[in-house]
């Protein structure tokens, strides 16, 4: 069954693209000028299955501790930051070097969900997000263990 958008979903989906394009633009430099953290983006597939909202997520490289979710007023955040250490032998002395990677999106859910049902799985650097349909709009958000 193909579902009904209206004109207001297609300018949500595009100030949302818009936000995320100038989120990453102000992240990629510092106040001097120079290379901040480093950030990447989040493949992510939202697919509605009977009942249920399913969001899968590509997060290839970080630990399930690394992971923050949360969701509140049709709005799924997904959170992901670690540290790189990385040592390299360059001639005659020994370099290491420090990274911070971090990724973050934020989805509107098409549908109202049932926080307190969700559930999460996070495996081989794929992380999916169960969100149980609901009637309607809970005012308090939560946060999401993942399994």
């Amino acid at each position: 069954m193909t579902r009904r958008t209206t004109p207001f979903d297609d300018f949500e989906e595009l100030f949302e693209r818009m936000s995320r394009q100038f989120d990453e633009m102000g992240r990629q430099f510092d106040r001097s000028g120079m290379m901040a953290q480093v950030r990447h983006e989040m493949a992510i597939d939202v697919t509605d299955h009977n009942g249920e909202i399913v969001v899968t997520v590509d997060l290839p490289g970080y630990e399930k501790d690394d992971i923050s979710l949360s969701v509140a007023n049709r709005t799924l955040t997904v959170e992901a930051t670690r540290e790189l250490d990385e040592e390299r032998a360059d001639g005659e002395y020994l370099r290491r070097e420090r990274r911070h990677e971090s990724a973050r999106r934020t989805i509107r859910l098409p549908e109202t969900v049932d926080e307190d049902g969700a559930s999460a799985s996070y495996h081989n650097g794929v992380l999916t997000v169960t969100l149980p349909k609901r009637d309607a709009d809970p005012d308090d958000s939560r946060r999401i263990d993942i399994d």
